[in-house]
C-alpha cells in the first residue's frame, strides 16, 4: 500500500495540480473554487440543482475515453487522485467559445448566469456522445438527448431557449481537442491512502487490502459513487474516522451473465450498468431513465443505493420484483442473501462487520411481463412518494409468478406478498386484480410526509396494479 500522504494529484482543464493537506470530506466542488475555478457553483449542495456540474474522463471498455458529468458537490477529493476534470473554464473563454458556449450565447440560454457553467458542462458531454441519433423520444434533430440535462436547473431564463440551443449544436469537427482527447486511454484510478486530524481516507488496489482495512475498521464509512454521504457530509456536517473508497475495485466493477443469473458489480455506476446490459433486463431499462438524473447516474452504483436502506431508495422495488440477491463477501468468504431478507429495520441491513456489497445476483430466466411505476412530484429528478417494481410470468392466463416490489410505504423497502399470493394460480383478469389491488392497498406502514400523506400511498398502491394490468393486457377498464 502507499505511503500516508496528505497531498493528491490530479489533472485540472489539462493541466497538472496538487491538492495539498486534502481533507477527507473536502468536496471537489470546495476545492475547485479555492483554486479561483468559480464557474462551478454551489446551489444546492446535495446533487440537485447541476450548477456545480464538471466533467470527467473516464475510461471505456474498448480502452477510449468517454466524458461524463457529474456534480463536483458530491465528489470527495480523495477519490480523484491521478484523475483528470474539466470545468466549464477548461473548455472555452471569452473570445475563443466552445461551441456549446456559443449557442447557449446566441440562442439567449443565459440570464443571471448562475446555472449555466453547469448547463455548459452537461451538454458538452451530450455533445461529444459518439452515438448520439435522432428519432428517438426526447431527442433532438441532431440526436441530442435533451434528458442529459435533466439535472440541471434553472431559475430565470426559461428551458426553451436551452433546448434550442442543445438542438443547434452539429458534431464535433475534426480539430476538436476534446474530441481528440477522446481517442486516448483515461487515466487509471490510483490508490491513496489521506491520514490527517480530520480523519483517513482510504483507496487501495484490491479487494483484499480494502477487506483487510474493513476487518480492522468495521465502522469504516465505504464509499462507492458517494451521492448519499456526500450529501451528509455537505448538510449535516457527517465526518468519518476512517472512508474506504471501493468504487474502482475490479472485483466490484463486473458485469457477468451465465445461464442462471446477472451479476452486477457494486462499483458500477449506474450509467455503466444501462450501456453494458441495454435492454437485456427489460425492467431495468424501464427504471434507469427513472433514477434521479444522469448526473447522479453517472456516479450513484446499485451496491450504494442498497447498502444506505432507505425506504425510498429506487432501485429495491426494481431488485425485490426481480428475486434479486445480494452478494456479500468478507474474510471469511462470499455469501448469498435474498433481497427481500436484506433490509432488517429502518436503515438496517444484514450486513455483517468486515462486509461489504460485491454485487447484486439477477437470476435467470426473467419474468416475460414487466412494469415500473414511480410516484414524484417532478417525473425526473425527484424523490419517489411511492415506488413499485412489478414482474409477472403468466402460463396461458393463468399467474405462474409475480412479484412486487414496493417503496415508501414502510421502514423498509417490501414485497407485497399478500396481493401476490392473491393472484398466484389464479386468472389474469380484473376480478382477480381488482382484489389483489385492495391487498396491495394494505401493505406495508405508510407515513404522512411533505411528499403525500398515508392515505394517498395507500391508494396508489391500489392504482398501481390496476394500471399495470391495463397496460399489460390491452384492455380497458376504470380505475
Amino acid at each position: 500500500m502507499q505511503t500516508p500522504d496528505t497531498s493528491l494529484r490530479l489533472t485540472v482543464n489539462g493541466q497538472p495540480r496538487m491538492a495539498r493537506d486534502a481533507a477527507p470530506h473536502t468536496t471537489l466542488l470546495g476545492w475547485l473554487r479555492d483554486q479561483g475555478l468559480t464557474g462551478c457553483k454551489e446551489g444546492c449542495a446535495e446533487g440537485e440543482c447541476g450548477a456545480c456540474a464538471v466533467l470527467m474522463a473516464r475510461s471505456n471498455e474498448d480502452g477510449t475515453t468517454r466524458l461524463d458529468s457529474v456534480n463536483a458537490c458530491l465528489v470527495l477529493l480523495g477519490t480523484l487522485e491521478g484523475q483528470e476534470v474539466i470545468t466549464a473554464e477548461g473548455l472555452g473563454q471569452p473570445g475563443a467559445l466552445h461551441p456549446v458556449q456559443h449557442e447557449l450565447a446566441v440562442r439567449g440560454g443565459s440570464q443571471c448566469g448562475y446555472c449555466t457553467p453547469g448547463f455548459v458542462v452537461s451538454m458538452a458531454a451530450e455533445y461529444y456522445r459518439p452515438d448520439r441519433a435522432a428519432g428517438k423520444a426526447g431527442h433532438g434533430p441532431n440526436g441530442f438527448d435533451i434528458h442529459a440535462l435533466s439535472g440541471n436547473l434553472c431559475r430565470c431564463t426559461g428551458y426553451r431557449p436551452i433546448q434550442d440551443a442543445a438542438y443547434a449544436l452539429g458534431t464535433p469537427e475534426s480539430g476538436d481537442s476534446f474530441a481528440q482527447r477522446l481517442a486516448q486511454p483515461a487515466p487509471t484510478p490510483q490508490p491513496i491512502q489521506l491520514q490527517t486530524p480530520a480523519g483517513e481516507f482510504h483507496r487501495l488496489s484490491t479487494l483484499n487490502e480494502a477487506l483487510d482495512l474493513l476487518t480492522a475498521h468495521p465502522d469504516a464509512k465505504l464509499l462507492a459513487g458517494g451521492t448519499d454521504w456526500a450529501v451528509e457530509v455537505n448538510l449535516r456536517h457527517a465526518r468519518a474516522g476512517v472512508t474506504i473508497a471501493i468504487d474502482s475495485l475490479p472485483e466490484l466493477r463486473e458485469l457477468r451473465q451465465t445461464q442462471d443469473f446477472v451479476d452486477i458489480g457494486a462499483g458500477l455506476n449506474l450509467s455503466e450498468i444501462e450501456r453494458r446490459l441495454g435492454n437485456s433486463v427489460p425492467l431495468l431499462a424501464e427504471w434507469f431513465p427513472q433514477f434521479a438524473s444522469r448526473l447522479i447516474r453517472n456516479s450513484a452504483t446499485l451496491g450504494g443505493n442498497l447498502g444506505t436502506a432507505s425506504p425510498i431508495g429506487d432501485s429495491p422495488p426494481v431488485l425485490l420484483a426481480l428475486d434479486a440477491g445480494v452478494v456479500l463477501v468478507s474474510r471469511e468468504g462470499e455469501r448469498i442473501v435474498q433481497l427481500s431478507d436484506f433490509f432488517s429495520g429502518y436503515r438496517q441491513t444484514l450486513r455483517q462487520p468486515g462486509e461489504l456489497i460485491k454485487a447484486v445476483r439477477i437470476p435467470l430466466p426473467l419474468a416475460p411481463i414487466t412494469g415500473f411505476y414511480k410516484i414524484a412530484k417532478r417525473r425526473f429528478d425527484d424523490i419517489s412518494s411511492v415506488a413499485v417494481g412489478i414482474a409477472l410470468e403468466l402460463d396461458g392466463e393463468t399467474v405462474k409468478r409475480l412479484r412486487i416490489g414496493l417503496g415508501g410505504v414502510a421502514a423498509t423497502p417490501i414485497r407485497g406478498r399478500a396481493a401476490e399470493a392473491a393472484l398466484e394460480g389464479q386468472v389474469w383478469n380484473e376480478k382477480n386484480v381488482r382484489a389483489a389491488a385492495r391487498l396491495l392497498r394494505q401493505e406495508g406502514t405508510p407515513l404522512d410526509d411533505h411528499r403525500a400523506s398515508a392515505a394517498y400511498r395507500a391508494a396508489m398502491l391500489e392504482q398501481v396494479l390496476l394500471k399495470f394490468y391495463v397496460e399489460k393486457s390491452g384492455l380497458e377498464v376504470s380505475l
